[in-house]
């Protein structure tokens, strides 16, 4: 008897059981050179591993009965043992070098006929193959490569799922404390719960997290598949649920679905796999429709602001950066980011060096939220430039408009810390219309806002969000509202009439979607956490019910003369060069809004540097005289009258 070496490692410790284990295959294929006591290596190789041997392992994980067991192992002897191979040639009427059904059935013990039917553990879960083209009998029987590798000791994802699969990374993902609630939830009820659990909500990163911190909690490891890669194919579905399951059960692994797009055949795609897959199997997307398939639903959104407030403060206080409790509100209440982007923000502000500021916490926080948010091309980021000094306005609006940037400043501390948040969400959006003429500084307004309150300005082009498709109006909107509340963004719809247009009689069913379309709008007007600012030029042309959701409505009236003067003083740059004749005060005779007088000052420019001079009288009157020619009215010769 050959008694093997006592070894202390796993990989060699797990080789010598295979050498005993093919010994004794040898023996019961008649091999006269194989010495007795090949059951007694068995036991004493077995006694020297320091955990479970591979086959052992494969064995229990499959429940395979002790000739299924024995068949795997000849099969995988064919492959890894010259002898072992040869005796199977010899058995073999067709000598040749592998091993059949019908071969284990005559040599090794506890043989039974249901060892190899389609639903048995060796060909369920593709462990042995039976070639085609031949009786079952007679057929070649193959390993799979994937379990050969894992009988030798390595244990590593199948090739053939590598290309769609992606491994999660288990790094103690930062968690809210409502995810970590969640997944403690989720832990206790494990044992008897069993079943998919469906991820739902805003929150796409927080949803990858807790599922990695669930997977950590389990033990397991997990992958994640994007639905957009699932098989179309019925039986290429089965291919890979069957690779999948094996996986699972030989890496201790779970699986993420990961869905971009709600009610997608993705999702029912998704769905109809998802039934299939044993284990530890979680789906993830916005929104997920009803389904028979068992499972445990859970809503993870961004945290909400006081939530988030303490999230920032642990992120900035690991770093030893403290930060004013002003910076604190205004990042809590403008920016709507989950705990991983969170944290990934505040290590990027520590990594840029120095101390970290408050204007530049909100700068890079600003900047990586844009980023992370993924703003569809129907809208458009725009970079605000303009401040307080370029708005001419009377002194009305320009109080209302500082009114604005006051609730928007303050809102964590009315809302969450005086609490009237928790009287109810409604009514705390910021909602805001501008109406006035055309030009007359509507837009203008909103940047200087923007400006003001640190926020990305973006501009949404109406003529791309409407569309003549039902629902593709929801759609689009609900993109643009995700997107600036991702992004924190201050949300601009100019000419907004165009969409937010009064809602009309249903007198067919073109007017019934277009009243769901306003009626959508108003709901995510009302929920929207950031500052929205609708602009028209006709308020009249705005549904009623529409004015009521506003938090505040400013009117931008034409300008007057006095304030026209201060337009114009105000719209050329100071390193213009202005002849001496520019007169302001006649200037302002010209019945034009703030858009237009920068037109022409703008053209008047042109002029002046083909010119070769400095910016004229005369050069002023030719850009008012090609800007009237534009207009409905012209400019009146009274207006232009005593101009040079």
């Amino acid at each position: 008897m050959n008694a093997p070496e006592r070894v202390t490692d796993w990989t060699a410790a797990n080789q010598q059981l295979l050498v005993a284990e093919f010994a004794r295959l040898r023996m019961l294929l008649g091999d006269e050179a194989q010495p007795d006591g090949t059951e007694a290596d068995i036991a004493i190789a077995r006694s020297l591993m320091p955990a479970p041997s591979a086959v052992d392992s494969l064995g229990e994980l499959f429940q395979l009965s002790l000739f299924e067991r024995a068949l795997l192992l000849l099969c995988a002897g064919v492959e890894m043992d010259a002898r072992l191979a040869a005796l199977c040639a010899q058995a073999s009427a067709a000598q040749r070098p592998w091993a059949s059904f019908g071969l284990g059935l005559a040599a090794l013990p506890g043989a039974h006929w249901s060892a190899l039917s389609p639903d048995a553990p060796l060909r369920r879960w593709r462990l042995l193959e039976p070639e085609e083209g031949a009786s079952l009998v007679n057929a070649r029987l193959k390993i799979d490569e994937r379990v050969l590798h894992y009988l030798a000791g390595l244990n590593r994802l199948d090739h053939r799922l590598q290309a769609l699969l992606q491994p999660v990374p288990q790094d103690a993902p930062p968690l809210s404390c409502a995810q970590s609630a969640g997944v403690q939830r989720l832990l206790a009820q494990w044992p008897v719960l069993r079943q998919a659990i469906m991820l739902e909500g805003d929150d796409a990163r927080g949803q990858r997290d807790l599922a990695a911190a669930l997977a950590a909690g389990l033990g397991a490891a997990l992958y994640q598949l994007d639905c957009s890669d699932i098989p179309a194919d019925a039986a290429e579905q089965a291919a890979f649920a069957a690779l999948w399951g094996r996986e699972a059960a030989l890496l201790g692994a779970g699986l993420l679905l990961q869905c971009a797009d709600s009610g997608t055949e993705q999702q029912t795609t998704a769905l109809r796999l998802a039934g299939r897959l044993p284990g530890l199997v979680l789906l993830a997307g916005r929104d997920w429709p009803a389904s028979d398939l068992p499972c445990h639903r859970l809503r993870i959104d961004p945290p909400e602001a006081p939530e988030r407030r303490v999230l920032w403060l642990a992120a900035l206080e690991c770093h030893g950066s403290p930060i004013a409790e002003r910076t604190l509100d205004n990042l809590a209440s403008q920016y709507r980011l989950g705990a991983r982007r969170i944290a990934e923000i505040a290590e990027q502000a520590r990594a840029q060096g120095q101390d970290i500021d408050g204007t530049k916490l909100q700068r890079i926080a600003r900047v990586e939220a844009a980023r992370g948010a993924a703003l569809p091309a129907l809208a458009q980021t725009v970079e605000p430039q303009a401040g307080w000094s370029a708005l001419v306005l009377p002194a009305a609006q320009q109080q209302l408009l500082r009114q604005i940037v006051a609730h928007a400043r303050h809102r964590f501390t009315v809302h969450h810390g005086w609490g009237f948040a928790d009287q109810g969400a409604r009514g705390l959006g910021l909602a805001t219309l501008f109406w006035g003429d055309s030009g007359t500084g509507k837009t203008l307004a909103a940047e200087v806002m923007a400006r003001e309150l640190g926020l990305a300005l973006v501009r949404v082009d109406l003529s791309a969000v409407v569309s003549k498709y039902i629902g593709e109006t929801e759609k689009n909107l609900r993109r643009v509202f995700d997107a600036a509340e991702a992004a924190g963004a201050l949300l601009l719809f100019d000419e907004a009439d165009a969409l937010f247009g009064k809602r009309t009689e249903v007198k067919d069913s073109h007017d019934r979607y277009a009243n769901i379309e306003v009626s959508y709008l108003l709901q995510r007007m009302e929920a929207y956490c950031g500052l929205a600012i609708l602009t028209s030029n006709h308020k009249a042309a705005l549904d009623v019910a529409f004015q009521r959701r506003l938090r505040f409505v400013v009117h931008f009236p034409f300008p007057d003369q006095e304030q026209r003067e201060g337009i114009w003083r105000a719209v050329f740059p100071q390193a213009a060069p202005l002849a001496a004749d520019v007169d302001f005060a006649r200037l302002a005779r010209l019945d034009a809004t703030g858009g237009s007088i920068r037109n022409m000052a703008l053209a008047a420019a042109f002029l002046a540097a083909e010119a070769g001079t400095a910016i004229g009288m005369q050069h002023l009157m030719q850009a008012a005289r090609a800007e009237g020619a534009k207009r409905e009215r012209a400019f009146s010769e009274a207006e232009l009258r005593s101009w040079p």
